[in-house]
Order: C-alpha cells, then structure tokens, then sequence
C-alpha cells in the first residue's frame, strides 16, 4: 500500500482550507474531486461543501477527467482553467514582445510566468502553436518588416528588432521575408515582379514572380482585380506586365487545370513566418483530389490546438494552387475562408475529383 507522504498531507490540508474560504485566486492551480457525485470543480465553487473524505485533488481537469469524473456545470472548472491558461501565454507574448531587444531565455520567460520551463513550452505550444523561440523569432521579423517598410536602413532595422548581427538576419530571415530584407524594405522598393494574366476556368489568373521565384499566383473577375492585390501585397515594387517573361511557368500552371499536372513543384519566393512555412509544407502534401482539415494538419505538425493558426496560414497564402491550400476544409466538410472565394475553392476540389476519377 503507498503511504501519503507529510508533504502531501500538508499541500492536501491546504487545498482544503482554500475550498473553504472559496478562494478564487486558486482557481486554475488545481480542482477538487467529489467521489460520491463523480463531479470536479474549481476552488471556488459556490456549491454546498463535500465532507472532506470524500474529496480528491487534482492538477488539472484532464487529470480530474482521466480518472472518470465530470465538469461542475455550476463553476465550469474546464473555463477557468483555459481562461488562466490564455491569460498566461498573453502575458509572456507581451513580455516577449516588450523585451525583443535582447536575448530572452526559457528560464526567465518561465519565472515572469511563475511555472516551471517544461509547463510554460508545453502550454505555450499548445496555445500558440509555435515555442516561445520561434514566437520571439517571428515577432523580430515582423518588427523588422516595419521598421523597414517605415524606411529605416537594414543596420539599423536590424538592431532595433533585436537582431545581433547581419548574419542573424540572413540565418532566420530567408524562409521568412523571401526576399532579402534590404529588398524587403519598404513593401518591395527595388524590387522587380514580373507578372503575366491570363484566362482560367475560375476567371484571371495572375502570376507574378521575382528572379528567385514565383511569389504570387492571384485569382479574380477582372485583371484590375488581381493586379490591385499584386500592388497592395508589394506596394513599393516595381511591378512589370510580362506574358513572355513568365513562359517557364504559365504552362504548368495551365496544366493544372487541365488535369496534367497534380503536384506544382515550383520555386517560390514569398514572405511567411516559421509557422506559415511549416503549414504550407503539409498542406503540399495533400494528394491531388484529396482533402484535409485545419485540425488534421494541426495535428500532424504536434500542434493540435492550432487549428485557427492553421486556417489563418491558409488565408495569408499568396501562391494558390501551388501551396494547395483549397484542399484543406472543415470537420464537417464546409468551406471555409478561401482568399479567392468559396465558389472557387469549390470548383477546384469538384475538378480535381473529376480529373482524378
């Protein structure tokens, strides 16, 4: 039989003392169980007390539910929680965020959060869906973007974002910005995009592409349309009309539609945060005439809580068809959110079914 060690007891009788006093600042730390109802609840619950020996302590509500017992339908033990949870991973976004000038470490953004560094990275992964490295990483990028884009040089930018060196900046940067933040600056100054628009079975279709690679693939009713999405994307860019220019790729593109070519392995040159990145990678996965779902991917990448980020990396995706994103829908099977609208999201997946059969 295990014995109950005195530092148990004395930890338990202080729980118990809380759940007396109905002390709400414990509320999230721990849940009380009652045996004979089969019921957990929050410290502060404002129902009748338990006998005591009735009572079992828990860390958490996934501890209280692994061992068969049900929410309190009077505290919502299960909000609180996930309330306390969210109200700590902002806390650390913004101290992140205030601190960008500087290495933060795990060990003091997990002191400023009062847990230990193996509880902060798991629930910060759970909740954002990126560590707290790659959070402070994309938030440095960011901030670089708009120093940038406010016309700052790229030494300058570069420390004022947090960056220690310009080497740093090219070692995260790439996969990030695209292009190189120099060219970056200012919403594309100096920049070349070649585009060319054409006819498609879902409308004009625009791709533009740098000398790197292609960077946007558009869709929409009118070439005014598609070509003010370019501009608002890149407005500092110079931006050329150039049908022969993008030969190498109108081609496969084209293919697509006609069921020749499932799989669009071409270069890209886009701007996308770790996260992003990580989300178009699955997504490109995908086999032609199948579909996912935003929690599936979520999951796929260990992030299964992520399933808003997901949709919202799906959202910001510039090269449609290329980065597949029309084949990613919900749980039940709607259409969600497609940049270039749901009708034509709709009519992709309804074509490559057909092609595919």
């Amino acid at each position: 039989m295990q014995k109950t060690s005195t530092r148990e007891i004395g930890q338990e009788d202080e729980r118990w003392t809380t759940i007396l006093a109905r002390d709400n600042k414990f509320d999230g730390k721990f849940v009380f169980a009652v045996q004979s109802t089969g019921i957990y609840c929050k410290p502060s619950c404002p129902a009748r007390h338990p006998r005591k020996g009735n009572v079992v302590f828990f860390s958490s509500p996934e501890e209280a539910e692994k061992s068969g017992f049900r929410p309190c339908k009077r505290c919502h033990p299960r909000l609180v929680q996930r309330s306390k949870r969210i109200e700590m991973v902002d806390s650390v976004c913004r101290y992140i965020e205030i601190n960008l000038n500087r290495k933060l470490t795990l060990s003091e953004l997990s002191a400023h959060a009062h847990v230990s560094p193996y509880h902060l990275q798991r629930i910060f992964k759970r909740t954002v869906g990126i560590s707290t490295r790659q959070y402070a990483e994309t938030r440095r990028v960011a901030k670089m973007k708009r120093l940038l884009r406010g016309g700052q040089t790229v030494t300058r930018a570069q420390y004022d974002a947090g960056f220690s060196s310009r080497s740093r900046i090219y070692e995260k940067m790439p996969n990030q910005l695209g292009m190189s933040p120099g060219v970056f600056r200012r919403g594309g100054i100096g920049l070349q995009i070649d585009y060319a628009i054409v006819d498609c079975p879902l409308g004009r279709l625009l791709v533009g592409a740098t000398e790197r690679g292609i960077c946007a693939v558009y869709m929409g009713d009118s070439d005014s349309a598609v070509e003010s999405a370019l501009s608002k994307e890149y407005p500092a860019a110079r931006l050329n009309r150039d049908d022969h220019r993008l030969r190498e790729y109108l081609p496969i593109i084209m293919n697509y539609f006609a069921g020749r070519d499932s799989t669009l392995s071409l270069p890209l040159d886009v701007q996308a945060t770790t996260f992003q990145w990580k989300v178009w990678k699955e997504i490109h996965s995908i086999p032609y005439g199948r579909t996912s779902t935003y929690s599936k991917i979520a999951a796929k990448m260990g992030t299964p809580k992520a399933a808003r980020a997901v949709a919202r990396a799906c959202a910001t995706n510039p090269t449609s068809l290329v980065i597949p994103c029309h084949r990613v829908i919900g749980e039940d099977g709607s259409l969600h959110g497609y940049r270039w609208g749901n009708k034509r999201k709709q009519a992709l997946l309804e074509l490559e079914q057909a092609r595919r059969a």
